[in-house]
């Protein structure tokens, strides 16, 4: 998901931030200037929507008490056709990241080619039937969740002789209907994978809609430091900014690059 809006005022910030065990500082998202920001990309071009999230993400890392080395901006294509994907090629745009296999699989080798310094992002959950193609295609999935995920991409890695990076997605509200393994369980899965000796580099989360997404970016960097991982994707059109304050080293833009997403036609 990528508009991420709702707030529940202080009471839900302060509930989220005693569950991780961390102090709430009162940091919150703001409905009506997201809303306005979106109403403002879409009458914009992709270059010029670019232009403005790297302003906004530099803003951001020279506020920060203290920021990651580099803060990465991963493009989200989800539903954008190549002609869109090209428009952010040609401003100068390399890092994309892609819900699902199937469609990545139907725009972006062409592009691949074309671009050999593209990099592309699988975000969206994988199916243990769709490793295959994953690990052809994609550079990173960030969306390793369970153990039988690690096995499966491991013996791909043993056929293949490749295995892409891996981030651990981390599901940091617990919510039953999404993606990403458990904050207790987290730590036996990172062994897990380092076990089977995969590129383990960073977690990612998605924090709830209607929480303050801060403690869930302050716990993800915790998790990331006790685990010594040094990647964090984490933060979406509408909190980036908080992320990148927080240590993100990936942050992951879609509607405020491309606009609201529409049916896909390559």
């Amino acid at each position: 998901m990528e508009h991420r809006p709702g707030e529940r005022g202080d009471a839900v910030g302060r509930a989220t931030a005693e569950r991780f065990g961390l102090r709430y500082a009162g940091l919150r998202r703001s409905a009506l200037r997201l809303e306005w920001r979106i109403a403002r990309f879409e009458i914009m071009s992709i270059a010029e929507n670019l232009a403005d999230i790297l302003a906004r993400i530099e803003a951001a890392r020279k506020t920060a008490i203290k920021p990651a080395p580099v803060t990465h901006l991963v493009a989200v294509s989800k539903t954008v056709p190549q002609s869109g994907i090209r428009e952010a090629l040609a401003a100068g745009q390399r890092l994309f990241g892609e819900n699902r296999v199937q469609e990545a699989q139907a725009k972006f080798p062409p592009l691949k080619a074309e671009f050999p310094d593209l990099e592309l992002h699988l975000i969206g959950p994988l199916q243990t039937n769709k490793v295959k193609g994953a690990v052809a295609l994609f550079d990173c999935i960030e969306t390793l969740d369970r153990s039988n995920l690690a096995e499966a991409l491991a013996a791909e890695r043993d056929k293949a002789g490749r295995c892409p990076r891996l981030f651990l997605q981390v599901n940091t509200g617990e919510e039953p209907q999404k993606a990403g393994v458990l904050p207790g369980e987290a730590a036996v899965l990172i062994a897990h994978v380092r076990q089977l000796e995969l590129p383990l580099d960073g977690l990612m989360c998605i924090p709830p809609l209607e929480d303050d997404a801060a403690p869930h970016f302050a716990f993800l960097a915790k998790l990331a430091r006790d685990h010594g991982l040094s990647n964090l994707s984490m933060g979406m059109s509408g909190d980036f900014e908080l992320a990148v304050k927080f240590g993100a080293t990936h942050v992951r833009v879609g509607t405020a690059i491309f606009g609201a997403r529409q049916s896909m036609t390559i």
